[in-house]
């Protein structure tokens, strides 16, 4: 099963520079379980458009199945980790 995680982000935001470090740890720490996709919504509004975002920064966790879930705002290593772990990563 693939596990993504969408980064909806903007070079722009703020908290969008507060959640990269924590991006970077897990996707270290848990390597090829999941792939990380980065979406600039300046560059990417379809993308963005297609996911209804509308706040910076959102993460959406999906495996093939859709959806497993959805973060809005800065958050925290563990509640990523344990998204990424009911998607099945």
């Amino acid at each position: 099963m693939t596990v993504r995680l969408l980064d909806f982000h903007a070079d722009w935001c703020g908290p969008c520079k507060t959640q990269d470090p924590i991006l970077e740890e897990i996707q270290e720490d848990l390597g090829d379980a999941f792939k990380l996709q980065k979406v600039n919504v300046d560059e990417e509004q379809d993308v963005a458009n297609q996911y209804q975002v509308r706040s910076l920064p959102t993460l959406i966790v999906e495996n093939d199945d859709g959806v497993v879930d959805r973060f809005v705002g800065v958050t925290q290593r563990e509640d990523i980790e344990a998204a990424l772990s009911e998607a099945g990563a």
